[in-house]
């Protein structure tokens, strides 16, 4: 932060869990000093559980979590965000056909284990964990939640309001409401009916400016 950073991203480990406790409770404590969040990239027990405990804004990822992890994040509202894309992305673009296949066995599971969340209830966000392919391919998110089990109302949700709760942006993004950004797209069709039509936008307005129309 004091070289302007809005955001920070650590690397990957392999372990149960990287941070204790108590690591967790105190970043999420000067974060909150500073008014912003902590979202973490997790799976698995217990580092998921831990984070859920401490208060994290996201869990993103979100596989291999227990029943007590599921109901402490519905408790205090912590969504998981799925990024299907990744997984799909590397099932399709894998080096050999075994690893392919051990892609495709992961992104299986991820499902398996998506369906077990929505009918827990917790609450999900979107996100894509976009890195090795390019940005702007955000609707696809949209689609994959909807065909794993969520309907299109719940993912617009997930992404405008679960979405501006982690940003600590109530009350300026996600709805059409006066004195919120003017930051608007359309698409042609109605996304309840099919979530599709989001990947056809229309219509583009950003800080009360149309960019495309």
């Amino acid at each position: 932060y004091e070289t302007g950073a809005d955001s920070m991203r650590g690397g990957e480990f392999h372990t149960p869990y990287q941070y204790t406790e108590a690591e967790l409770k105190a970043a999420i404590g000067e974060a909150a000093r500073l008014e912003t969040n902590v979202g973490v990239h997790a799976q698995g027990e217990p580092g998921t559980l831990y984070a859920a405990e401490a208060g994290v804004a996201s869990i993103d990822h979100a596989t291999q979590l227990s029943d007590q992890t599921m109901q402490l994040m519905k408790q205090k509202h912590i969504p998981a965000v799925p990024t299907f894309v990744i997984f799909e992305y590397f099932a399709d673009h894998a080096a050999t056909p075994e690893a392919g296949a051990r892609e495709h066995a992961m992104l299986d599971y991820k499902i398996r284990e998506f369906k077990k969340q929505v009918a827990a209830g917790i609450p999900f966000a979107v996100g894509s964990d976009v890195g090795p392919f390019p940005h702007g391919t955000q609707a696809r998110e949209f689609e994959l939640m909807v065909k794993y089990g969520m309907t299109p109302l719940a993912v617009l949700q997930a992404d405008y309001l679960n979405g501006a709760q982690i940003l600590r942006w109530q009350g300026q993004i996600g709805e059409l409401k006066p004195g919120y950004f003017a930051d608007i797209v359309a698409v042609p069709g109605n996304p309840l009916n099919d979530i599709t039509a989001v990947e056809h936008v229309s219509f583009v307005m950003k800080g009360g400016v149309v960019y495309r129309k």
